[in-house]
C-alpha cells in the first residue's frame, strides 16, 4: 500500500510541530530556553540564513534565520568557542542546528520520518536578500528568542504526496 500525508496535512502542518521541536533541538541540545516570541524581529542588517531541504512524500525546506550577532552567540553556546565575525565554523554550526530541526520536525509524523529524506545544510549571510518559494502548499514560520537574541525557524512545504 503506498504511503501518503495527502489527507493528513493538517497533522503535518500543525504548528505546535515546530515548537516541538525547537524546544527539543534548543534545550536539549543546546541548553538554550527559547520562547516563541511573534512580535519579535531580527533586528541586524546582516543576517545568516541556513537551509535544509525535504524530499520524498513532502518537498521542501526547513529554513532557520538570524542576524549576524544571534548567529554568532547561538554556535558559541553550541560549541563554547566565542567568534567575532559569521566565520566557516559558524555557518557549519548553524547549517547543523537546521539539519537537527528540519530532522525533528519531520520525526513528528511518523510517516513523514519514515518517507522524507533531509538535503545537506546550506547556509547564507549577507544583506538585503530574499528566500523565495513560489506558491507553498503550506508555511509555519515561528519568531524565537533566546536571551535578548531573536530568530525565525520556517517551515516551507511546497509538494506533499
Amino acid at each position: 500500500m503506498a504511503v501518503s500525508l495527502r489527507e493528513s496535512v493538517q497533522r503535518v502542518s500543525d504548528p505546535r510541530n515546530l515548537d516541538a521541536s525547537v524546544e527539543e533541538v534548543f534545550r536539549l541540545m543546546l541548553g538554550i530556553e527559547c520562547t516563541c516570541d511573534p512580535g519579535s524581529t531580527i533586528g541586524d542588517k546582516e543576517s545568516v540564513t541556513a537551509v535544509v531541504g525535504f524530499g520524498g512524500l513532502l518537498s521542501g525546506a526547513c529554513v532557520l534565520r538570524m542576524g549576524a550577532r544571534t548567529a554568532m552567540k547561538m554556535v558559541a553556546k553550541m560549541t563554547g568557542m566565542e567568534f567575532g565575525e559569521v566565520d566557516d565554523t559558524v555557518k557549519d554550526g548553524l547549517g547543523e542546528i537546521c539539519n537537527m530541526l528540519a530532522g525533528a520536525w519531520k520525526g513528528k509524523v511518523p510517516e513523514l520520518s519514515a518517507n522524507c529524506g533531509l538535503s545537506i545544510p546550506a547556509v547564507i549571510s549577507g544583506r538585503d536578500y530574499c528566500l523565495h518559494v513560489q506558491a507553498p502548499e503550506f508555511q509555519v514560520h515561528h519568531v524565537y528568542r533566546f536571551d535578548e537574541e531573536s530568530f525565525e525557524v520556517t517551515i516551507v512545504c511546497d509538494g506533499l504526496q
